[in-house]
């Protein structure tokens, strides 16, 4: 399951947003998310993924795509911290 994947099934399930509407181009505002929303939004993010936000929500964070790209690095930092990118394939 992709980020976007799990995003789009938090936003149908807590948000009751429909789901043809979120789409990775679709502005926060479009789709029904506010600022305390997307608040509440970082909150769910940390406890699906195990990952921890250090700074204040992002206010850069505009379209879902956006959103999608933030937990993205999240995710990409939490594999680096724990070492996982050094983990090489047997090529």
């Amino acid at each position: 399951m992709t980020t976007l994947d799990t995003l789009v099934d938090i936003l149908v399930r807590d948000y009751c947003l429909d789901r043809a509407r979120i789409v990775p181009e679709a502005t926060l505002a479009v789709v029904g998310l506010d600022s305390l929303s997307l608040l509440e939004l970082m909150f769910k993010i940390e406890d699906r993924y195990g990952v921890k936000i250090q700074e204040d929500t992002p206010t850069n964070l505009v379209t879902v795509g956006d959103v999608v790209r933030y937990v993205d690095e999240l995710l990409a930092r939490k594999l680096e911290a724990s070492g996982a990118s050094e983990v090489k394939t047997g090529t």
